[in-house]
């Protein structure tokens, strides 16, 4: 096994429990002296092993720590480690088949996520370390899941970064689409090599049942997408509003109310600002609101408008508001932090006028796990407010 030596700042971001190594830590940096994809073990300065890492050669991450031993990454510790992420599943999930199985250094595998879609699974090798075992890695999976097929999903930019050509397509077993996956009681359709992410945002998913629980009267979905949050909130609403930039999407929330055999959910193809700057002008008001915006700050450069674009999507629901009615907003941007974030929601309340309780401050679901040294993993932000 190769060796990489670090600095003193790289050994104390271990210590201190982030799996992350940049390039700028390593001392030296071998460069394409070792192969990228390797799994490497990780020195200090005095020669001091501090575990095993997957080495990128092109990224500015370039050690991903995978154990802080100094083991072989071989196929039984490939199968130690995905079998140890899927027993977390069936434990603080048991009977739910539709989830991520494996996110990434969160589940001790980094560049590793799988995601299951009834008899399917949908992966994605996101580094050199993953995409050179991701034959193993489908054997192993095969071995311990039985599924119909495996497509992967590594048409993402981020492979770039790593020397990785962004690919999509079927790797075993066969796969023909539409997927109807189930979320409760409520069935969407997918398909798991055009949707987005993996196929849909499972991320959401015990978000979009909590929102179901708080539903009443008048309902209003934004940024809808393919329903997932309309599709809940019509089990106790009067009735639902989901408003949706895209025609495709807008249909797919149509299907999607029918396979779930939901009335009541109408789907509005519209801009959402200028949506809500109508709704307000016209003196409307709803009993419950959902704000699921996309990723607005998708780095760093662009986290100035993206706040504006929060606090502007905020007010107007605020202020669409009816008294006594509940909010929940989200952001999945991890370059806004969860006080950024609680902040913006704060100084939307006060321009609005409005006086709000927090009821709920969450995150992804459990199948997507956090580390809490690594922020990295806590993207997904939400807050559950009242209107006083």
């Amino acid at each position: 096994m190769d060796r990489v030596t670090i600095s003193k700042r790289g050994v104390d971001r271990l210590r201190a429990g982030h799996p992350w190594i940049y390039r700028s830590d390593l001392a030296p940096d071998p460069g394409p002296a070792i192969q990228s994809g390797a799994a490497v073990e990780v020195l200090d300065g005095r020669g001091k092993a501090l575990g095993t890492a997957f080495y990128s050669v092109h990224s500015q991450i370039a050690l991903r720590l995978l154990t802080r031993e100094p083991i072989q990454i071989d196929r039984a510790f490939l199968h130690m480690r995905l079998a140890s992420a899927i027993e977390m599943r069936q434990r603080v999930l048991p009977g739910v088949r539709d989830l991520r199985l494996v996110h990434g250094e969160a589940d001790f595998l980094p560049g590793l996520v799988v995601d299951r879609y009834g008899d399917h699974l949908s992966i994605q090798t996101l580094v050199p370390g993953t995409e050179r075992r991701k034959e193993l890695i489908c054997d192993l999976l095969e071995e311990l899941l039985q599924p119909a097929g495996i497509v992967e999903r590594n048409d993402v930019r981020t492979r770039e970064l790593e020397g990785l050509q962004q690919v999509k397509g079927v790797l075993r077993g066969t796969y023909r689409g539409p997927t109807i996956y189930e979320e409760g009681s409520a069935k969407l359709e997918t398909d798991l090599l055009e949707g987005q992410k993996t196929g849909a945002f499972l991320d959401q998913r015990e978000n979009h049942l909590l929102a179901g629980d708080y539903a009443k009267g008048r309902a209003l979905d934004l940024f809808s997408y393919v329903g997932g949050f309309a599709l809940q909130m019509a089990r106790n609403a009067d009735s639902v509003q989901a408003v949706e930039i895209s025609s495709d999407a807008c249909a797919r929330i149509e299907r999607n109310a029918k396979l779930s055999g939901v009335a009541g959910v109408q789907a509005v193809e519209a801009n959402v600002f200028d949506w809500l700057r109508d709704q307000l002008a016209s003196g409307a008001r709803y009993d419950t609101i959902v704000l699921d915006p996309p990723a607005f700050a998708k780095n760093k450069a662009a986290l100035e408008a993206a706040m504006r674009g929060y606090k502007e999507v905020n007010l107007r629901a605020l202020q669409l508001l009816a008294p006594g009615g509940v909010l929940l907003t989200a952001t999945c941007s991890y370059h806004v932090s969860p006080q950024a974030f609680e902040d913006v929601v704060t100084d939307a309340a006060r321009d609005a006028r409005r006086e709000v309780q927090v009821i709920e401050r969450r995150g992804a679901g459990r199948d997507h796990p956090m580390l809490l040294p690594v922020p990295e993993t806590r993207y997904l932000k939400c807050l559950v407010l009242r209107a006083v």
